[in-house]
């Protein structure tokens, strides 16, 4: 008998112990881990302008309520102009319209504008910086006419155009067209020796070496005068507008001023900040997409 117990013992015990418990933890797919690198992008992006932005509203409010205050606070500001940010689309004739109309009036002169300055400036750009006989006669004359501020053109193309549109648009030429040549010259000056000994021996016509060649090695100069271009070019509209007079956000703003409704001011003000950021945005999105994330962003 003992020695039954003794042979049945380790048998009993081997059976009653319990097995080790092995937990897998759920594998997360790529798509989850692609999400949340967006969302934490997002959220560097993002939140932090949205508080700097939440403390200067605060800031402001604060500042403004007092008695004396010559500028309306916010929430003042949103009560004055609540009519015109429900109702963009309102259509009264004449310059009586909503604000999307005289944005949209303003982005189409500085779309001609800037479409011209864009073409001329990349193509004289090339030429001065790919001949040392442009670079010396035209370089110098560009360094002087760019330091001309753009309203001073708006005289002399009033009595060129007799008519404000073209006058406008012509003002944004002439403003967002220098640093697009400036920028241009330089990158075309900046291509490497090595692609240039390339297109020779592989005997290149001129036409193929600019669009294979020169174009992408400077694009990225390019698109840093364009960004430059759009900017200058939204700030030129809007001063030649409160001028020229006529439907334009430049002339809204204007208007507001003549009628003492510092509160059309401010939203029109950051109606005008925001399209400029957006356009900044598109051109930079535009140059980064067609030099393959090499241009500034």
């Amino acid at each position: 008998m003992n020695v039954q117990a003794i042979k049945t013992e380790p048998a009993t015990a081997l059976a009653t112990t319990p097995a080790p418990v092995v937990a897998f933890s759920p594998k997360r797919t790529p798509a989850l881990d692609r999400y949340g690198k967006m969302a934490r992008e997002v959220a560097v992006r993002v939140v932090p302008p949205l508080i700097v932005f939440t403390l200067l509203m605060i800031f402001w409010e604060l500042v403004c309520r007092r008695a004396g205050s010559t500028l309306p606070p916010p929430s003042k500001v949103f009560q004055d102009t609540k009519e015109l940010i429900y109702h963009p689309f309102f259509d009264n004739g004449g310059t009586d319209k909503g604000l999307f109309w005289h944005l949209y009036a303003s982005l189409v002169r500085v779309a001609y504008g800037y479409l011209l300055a864009a073409v001329a400036g990349i193509a004289l750009g090339t030429l001065v910086g790919q001949s040392v006989w442009a670079m010396r006669g035209l370089d110098p004359i560009f360094q002087v006419l760019r330091t001309i501020p753009p309203l001073a053109w708006l005289p002399l193309a009033l009595a060129a155009f007799r008519d404000g549109q073209p006058s406008a648009i012509f003002v944004i030429f002439i403003t967002s067209i220098w640093p697009i040549i400036i920028n241009t010259a330089v990158g075309i000056r900046n291509i490497p020796q090595d692609y240039r000994n390339v297109a020779a021996v592989v005997q290149l016509n001129p036409v193929e070496f600019f669009t294979k060649v020169m174009l992408p090695a400077a694009a990225p100069y390019i698109f840093t005068g364009l960004r430059i271009g759009i900017g200058l070019s939204w700030l030129a509209i809007i001063a030649a507008e409160m001028l020229i007079g006529g439907v334009g956000i430049g002339f809204f703003i204007w208007d507001a001023w003549n009628s003492s409704h510092i509160s059309e001011i401010i939203l029109a003000l950051f109606y005008v900040g925001i399209v400029g950021f957006v356009l900044d945005r598109m051109i930079a999105g535009l140059g980064k997409l067609v030099t393959h994330g090499t241009s500034v962003s």
